[in-house]
């Protein structure tokens, strides 16, 4: 089983080969090909783990869909001062599914 961490958008993800992951925003179109060059950690038989990364590795992967994720609302609240702040935020994603690792 291969098995690989990536790096990207400022979290790191353990992958292996059809997975299905939800990650930070990539600029790429629904259906484009697209590969993660950070690799941490790749693993098949042997284990080469990377300072920082693995030299000439890359996950590839192709992008599923291109979306946001559900509200999440931020209040602050103060009391005995009549103060009060409401705020909304929607994450962007994309949805990529693991290709080959190499």
């Amino acid at each position: 089983m291969k098995l690989a961490v990536i790096k990207t958008g400022g979290k790191q993800y353990i992958v292996k080969e059809g997975d299905r992951l939800k990650v930070e925003k990539i600029d790429a179109k629904e259906g484009d090909n697209f590969d993660f060059d950070k690799v941490l950690l790749a693993a098949d038989k042997e284990v080469n783990i990377g300072m920082p990364f693995v030299e000439g590795a890359k996950v590839s992967a192709k992008v599923l869909k291109q979306g946001r994720t559900r509200k999440i609302v931020v209040f602050h609240y103060h009391s005995k001062t009549r103060y009060k702040k409401k705020a909304g935020h929607r994450q962007h994603f994309t949805e990529v599914e693991i290709l080959k690792i190499k």
